[in-house]
């Protein structure tokens, strides 16, 4: 079986983060550069499923710059069996449509039994790419899974809702998401930390994908308008002489609150 992961690096979840406001786009370099945690846990899915089926290939994609390398190095490290970087200048505050047309393009050439992706990033927190990549490789998904079973044919899983606990399932190709319910990544050791640097790493470019950035007619989204967040104000307080009640009321009418 051969199954993709999709990896993305991230500003550090711990860390400051910061919008250039001359681009609209976060500042990579206000904080650490870091492997999102959810996409940490989508490989240990697949890891595991390969742990007990020798003979299952697990292949890490991933879109950005070339600082990407070191992330996909890490997941080589886990386990991984090889990785592909797709990198472009062209690609700089790419947008979903087109994030997901560019992925999609890389995982054709593979011809992938599964795809396994987090089911949001702790960046963008689009939360739809997924499903777009299954639309666009005309494959069935299940989103948002809180556990996973993969078998030769199929993949299933449980999704947790408002309204209770579904079950669901599709026949092999598919794409999968999971959540942070499902377990947290395995450390790569010292033996697997030094096989990564062996590991086949390959880089694609657009032209190699045979996807325009520019292509007016796909869809693609335009920033028009981008501020710094306003900072926050103190509250009103609101002293209780008899009267609080419509202290209240008046504080929601001025507002609009009411």
């Amino acid at each position: 079986m051969r199954i993709a992961v999709l990896l993305k690096e991230v500003p550090d979840t711990y860390g400051e983060r910061k919008l250039d406001l001359q681009t609209g786009l976060a500042d990579r370099g206000a904080t650490d550069a870091v492997l999102d945690e959810i996409g940490e846990r989508a490989l240990e899915v697949a890891l595991s499923h390969a742990d007990g089926h020798p003979g299952t290939e697990v292949t890490l994609l991933s879109m950005g710059p070339e600082t990407v390398v070191s992330t996909l190095r890490k997941g080589l490290a886990m386990g991984a069996t090889n990785a592909v970087h797709v990198v472009d200048d062209a690609l700089l505050g790419a947008d979903l449509s087109l994030t997901a047309e560019v992925l999609a393009a890389a995982l054709r050439r593979g011809q992938f039994d599964l795809v396994i992706a987090g089911n949001l990033s702790t960046d963008g927190s689009g939360g739809v790419l997924p499903a777009m990549l299954a639309e666009l490789l005309g494959v069935p998904h299940l989103t948002s899974l809180s556990s996973v079973t993969i078998s030769d044919s199929a993949v299933s899983g449980v999704r947790l809702t408002e309204s209770g606990v579904v079950s669901v399932q599709a026949e092999l190709p598919a794409v999968i998401s999971v959540t942070e319910a499902l377990a947290a990544a395995r450390f790569a050791n010292f033996k697997g930390i030094m096989a990564a640097k062996k590991k086949p790493l390959e880089t694609l470019s657009l032209p190699e994908l045979g996807v325009d950035a520019a292509d007016e007619s796909a869809g693609r989204s335009i920033l028009i308008a981008v501020a710094e967040r306003p900072a926050r104000q103190a509250g009103v307080k609101i002293v209780d002489e008899g009267d609080a009640a419509s202290q209240l009321v008046e504080f929601l009418v001025t507002n609009r609150l009411a």
